[in-house]
């Protein structure tokens, strides 16, 4: 793991997330304390579990923007799911397992990228002869004479000039003829998985197919920069040992893995509910051993998520964390509650970050050899109906700033193509004759922004 200390932390997310300071310092400790656990002796590290955490605020408040970046900046394997999206073991739907299979199939991934990295230059060097190979294939035979055409020396000298002119990148537009071999595709047979399966059976069936189906291979001409890219696949895969892979992504997975738990309140049962009710209780119990610490199977072995960081999140708006089972409320010791986005934090959203709405914009324009600039004032106009719209209709926190923007650009960008070059300045003027009809009228702001 990269060891970043909790304040260098909090300052990259800061360069992408504004304000929700206490879930970032949240989030950033239990990152560091995952860093620690890593430095402790063997048998200390067994008994120093994950402090999961619990976070609580409404839609587009960055919840899921904070655990995704915090994946991106530790380089951990992280994935993100819905807790609606699963059901009760017995019911037909995703089970809560899968959730752990697919962390694995992401720490899969990231192990298969930092070895393609290490065996990169001698994939490049084999590459490099199999395209010799073929533009300039061996004779069947040479013939003795000194005065041949097909003598071996001949034969050397024109593979190295070859070589040198592929290593110059003279040769990239020059077609030849590769073979590709196609990977049989495991078909899922109904009623081959069990409940909670998802139509298949939990092992390698794909590899299994593989070893014992003949294999299918295609010959296909493409030019030498294609093939390059299909080569150096084929080679990858050769010099990766992909029992090693699988080893390293488990203990990845089990060790630094982050499951970002979305919409934690839509499986908390109504009083008295019945029916769906009852299968998002049974979602609570079937989560509880997941979060607790328990033994997958996967097609790549056991995978155990004692030490796996769980962070969830909901509204909770009709409904409360003490809801829950109180087994499952205990499983997520730190709660921190996020703020709702003022006209203040709209203004830092559209100027601030480094992937800011603004930023993206005045770039896709450019594209176009259009060039727009964004005047304080038009931010500020922005900030202002984004928050107006959010306090009148359904609050959606700063996704509402993607609407406003396109409905705001709209024009500009059909018309784009055919201006070929010049400049739009945006100012605040500009925004309210392309916003405010729409944003005072409130049956119009419900069904366009």
């Amino acid at each position: 793991m990269k060891n970043l200390t909790p304040r260098e932390i909090v300052v990259e997310l800061d360069r992408h997330i504004v304000g929700q300071a206490d879930a970032k310092k949240a989030v950033a400790i239990a990152i560091r304390n995952r860093w620690r656990r890593q430095q402790l002796e063997e048998e200390m590290r067994k008994e120093v579990a994950p402090k999961n955490i619990l976070m609580i605020g409404p839609t587009g408040v960055g919840k899921t923007e904070i655990a995704r970046r915090l994946a991106k900046l530790t380089g951990a394997p992280f994935i993100k799911v819905e807790a609606s999206k699963y059901t009760e073991v017995g019911y037909y739907g995703r089970d809560v397992e899968s959730m752990i299979r697919e962390l694995v199939e992401n720490a899969i991934g990231i192990v298969r990228e930092r070895e393609m990295a290490n065996v990169e230059t001698e994939a490049n060097k084999r590459v490099t002869e199999r395209l010799v190979d073929l533009l300039a294939p061996a004779p069947a035979s040479f013939d003795v004479g000194v005065d041949s055409s097909d003598s071996p020396e001949r034969y050397e000298r024109t593979r190295e000039k070859m070589r040198a002119m592929l290593v110059a990148g003279e040769l990239e537009n020059r077609n030849v003829e590769i073979n590709i071999e196609q990977k049989v595709q495991a078909m899922m047979i109904p009623g081959m998985g069990g409940p909670g399966m998802e139509g298949g059976m939990d092992f390698d069936m794909q590899g299994m197919l593989e070893k014992i189906l003949p294999k299918n291979v295609s010959t296909r001409e493409m030019t030498i920069a294609e093939a390059r890219k299909v080569l150096f696949d084929q080679e990858c895969e050769a010099l990766i040992n992909q029992e090693k892979v699988n080893a390293l992504a488990v203990e990845l997975a089990e060790d630094t893995g982050i499951i970002f738990i979305d919409e934690l309140d839509k499986v908390v049962a109504s009083e008295g509910g019945r029916g769906a009710d009852v299968s998002r209780q049974g979602v609570q119990r079937d989560l509880l051993p997941i979060v607790e610490g328990t033994t997958v199977q996967t097609r790549y072995g056991y995978i155990r998520t004692d030490h796996v960081l769980f962070v969830a999140a909901g509204a909770f708006h009709k409904v409360q964390p003490s809801d829950l089972m109180p087994e499952l409320q205990g499983r997520f010791p730190i709660r921190v509650e996020l703020d709702d986005l003022s006209k203040d934090d709209f203004v830092r959203i559209l100027a601030e970050p480094r992937n800011a709405l603004t930023k993206q914009y005045t770039a896709l324009m450019a594209t176009e050899g259009v060039k727009i600039a964004f005047a304080e004032d038009a931010i500020d106009a922005l900030a202002t109906y984004a928050h107006q719209v959010n306090q009148t209709t359904q609050n959606i926190g700063a996704r509402r700033l993607h609407t406003i923007m396109e409905r705001l650009l709209e024009e500009l960008s059909f018309e784009a193509p055919d201006m070929k070059m010049g400049s739009v300045d945006i100012n605040a003027a500009y925004v309210r004759e392309r916003l405010e009809e729409i944003a005072q009228d409130e049956d119009l702001s419900k069904f366009i922004l």
